[in-house]
């Protein structure tokens, strides 16, 4: 084998990584969910691909975010629920209450701004490739991120 040749890994660490690191937005939605509220000044900003498997969202935010769509969790959300798979919300969009179901697969990123955290996901679906989410749309107060947060990106790619 030559010098600076990569091994190819039979085990998928970049996979393995990801889902840890999605099990962590996971209990952090659960512990929310079962403390009946965001405890202090945590507030989330949660980003998804639409289209992933699983995502239900009404019709008129699937058009409006064909690819990719961000939410706050902060004031004004309801019957959060999370299981193992992922979570489903209730919020307002422009006055117009929505349920959304989001599977931990389908989130590209989550952010606290109350603490400067921050983890960023690869996409999942082959083929799909990441584009600006935009800002967050639901009916939530606008928060600024700065930078030089703790955010932790994970970016492997898998040789075919």
């Amino acid at each position: 084998m030559s010098e600076g040749a990569e091994l190819e890994s039979l085990i998928p660490y970049d996979e393995i990584v990801q889902e840890a690191l999605r099990a962590v937005v996971g209990r952090v939605l659960g512990e929310v969910e079962r403390g009946g509220g965001l405890p202090g000044e945590h507030h989330f900003y949660i980003t998804f691909k639409t289209q992933a498997p699983g995502v239900d969202i009404p019709a008129h935010l699937a058009q409006r975010f064909p690819d990719e769509m961000t939410i706050v969790i902060q004031n004004r959300f309801w019957d959060l629920r999370v299981t193992p798979e992922g979570f489903e919300v209730g919020l307002s969009f422009n006055q117009v209450p929505a349920k959304l179901v989001v599977p931990f697969a389908a989130v590209t990123g989550f952010v606290d701004p109350a603490v400067n955290f921050a983890l960023q996901f690869q996409v999942q679906a082959e083929g799909m490739e990441p584009e600006s989410a935009g800002e967050a749309e639901n009916d939530a107060p606008s928060v600024s991120q700065e930078d030089g947060s703790n955010v932790v990106s994970v970016d492997f790619t898998r040789k075919k």
